[in-house]
């Protein structure tokens, strides 16, 4: 922005309590000195969203909420727009007492000070991981004949918030509802989030015994009796020493491929996950110890140093490996930005590339889907992100798959598109990804030109 290059961070997830700060800095590009910085913590808590002890600032038992995904910028408002994170530690939030505001958050910058113009919540107090993880998209929507500058922000809950981009006041209307309670003891859960009321979520809120899916008789009952055994009020159920469910685990819904906009068509379009994770919070040893992050089976345990608990995490999935709710488990949505409603809603991905054993032809029931998408002018949707090393293209218009292309690894990644002499192209890095140990890794940048 101008003379400021303007950073955020990596903070790593779960190992500390009391994790190094999320502060954004801007520095000059002319003098490396640094600007301003903005931490989503305050140094003084108020009681409502950060702990109001004297002398003692929030910073010291919090950190994180730091911007890992891209921030957007608009240059004639003078305005940086942070995508905020969760505040450690992600999963326990008994030292973080209220809203923790700035976290979890869309926050909109001076970009020239780093002064706060205003922020909107998306998450209160989190206790799922539920960063915002993509690039906040600036575009202009039409009100009452008019073009109103608006952001819009996609979620790992499924949720599309839709703001103003000069005040941060929902364009669409967003409810504070309550949401379930039951957290552990010393817990302070918030009793509403906010939802918005347009659009419709991508996911349900809820998952029910009936719904469980399987490939036989035999390991649909048992995906029923393991969503029977697992706690699950509606999104929002706080984590406690019982397994519970959560729909959608912290990879999302949306994740950090983002989503992306045809204004000459009023179209939005993003991929999204499906599948259901579980949690419990199990007893430490020792509460001071550093944490460690350990796969053990299907799940993850992540030791939270400095808190009574490890997080013990895992998909939800049947002894065959199989998500215990129906397919597709990826899938790619259109939303209307005139109306607030979707579209259409397609599976994206085949699991024929990820059977045990060699499948010759696809069978689109979707997979996990990390990475985003590109519209081209003449709507057409390219994007990779799936499991089945594939590389797509979609008609904006309808949802149709028009083209598949073989990868010699998963692409999870965003693509990019250019013109060089005279013609488009469109090219994706195909790298696999260290999440998906099982599936095969490459170094490709692959490049194809579009026909004139």
């Amino acid at each position: 922005m101008g003379n400021l290059v303007i950073v955020g961070s990596g903070v790593m997830d779960f190992r500390k309590a009391v994790a190094p700060s999320g502060a954004v800095q801007a520095f000059d590009v002319l003098s490396g000195k640094r600007v301003w910085s903005f931490d989503p913590i305050p140094d003084k808590g108020d009681g409502k969203n950060w702990p109001d002890i004297p002398n003692v600032s929030p910073r010291s038992h919090a950190g994180a909420a730091n911007v890992w995904a891209p921030m957007s910028s608009d240059p004639a408002r003078d305005l940086v727009f942070l995508p905020t994170s969760s505040p450690s530690p992600d999963y326990y939030g008994a030292a973080r007492k209220g809203d923790n505001r700035h976290a979890n958050s869309v926050v909109a910058l001076r970009a020239s000070t780093g002064e706060l113009v205003w922020a909107f919540q998306i998450v209160h107090h989190d206790l799922w991981d539920y960063d915002t993880p993509a690039q906040p998209i600036l575009t202009d929507l039409k009100r009452d004949g008019k073009l109103v500058p608006a952001v819009v922000q996609v979620t790992k809950q499924g949720y599309v918030f839709v703001l103003n981009r000069d005040t941060g006041v929902p364009l669409w209307p967003v409810d504070e509802v309550t949401v379930p309670e039951g957290a552990v003891a010393e817990e302070s859960p918030s009793p509403t989030q906010p939802i918005p009321r347009i659009p419709a979520p991508l996911l349900p809120n809820k998952l029910l015994p009936d719904d469980a899916w399987g490939l036989s008789f035999w390991d649909k009952n048992k995906c029923k009796k393991m969503i029977e055994e697992t706690r699950h009020a509606g999104r929002y159920t706080p984590i406690s020493e019982q397994w519970t469910l959560m729909l959608p685990g912290s990879l999302g819904g949306a994740n950090w491929g983002g989503a992306a906009i045809d204004t000459a068509r009023g179209v939005m379009i993003v991929n999204y996950n499906t599948a259901a994770a579980r949690a419990r919070l199990v007893k430490r040893a020792n509460a001071d110890a550093t944490g460690s992050v350990t796969l053990e089976g299907f799940n993850w345990r992540m030791g939270m140093g400095g808190t009574p608990y490890d997080m013990e995490m895992g998909m939800l999935v049947s002894p065959l490996g199989i998500p215990v709710l129906p397919p597709p488990w990826g899938k790619l949505a259109a939303l209307d930005l005139a109306t607030g409603t979707w579209r259409w809603d397609v599976p994206l991905g085949s699991i024929h590339d990820s059977a045990p054993f060699p499948i010759p032809f696809e069978i689109n029931w979707g997979t996990p889907t990390l990475g985003g998408g590109v519209l081209t002018k003449s709507g057409v949707f390219f994007i990779a992100s799936t499991m089945d090393r594939s590389f797509r293209a979609f008609d904006a218009a309808s949802g149709t798959q028009l083209w598949r292309a073989k990868l010699p690894a998963d692409a999870m990644a965003t693509a990019m598109s250019y013109q060089a002499k005279g013609r488009q192209f469109v090219v994706v890095a195909a790298g696999g990804h260290y999440m998906f140990a099982q599936r095969p890794k490459s170094d490709t940048l692959v490049g194809f030109a579009l026909a004139d």
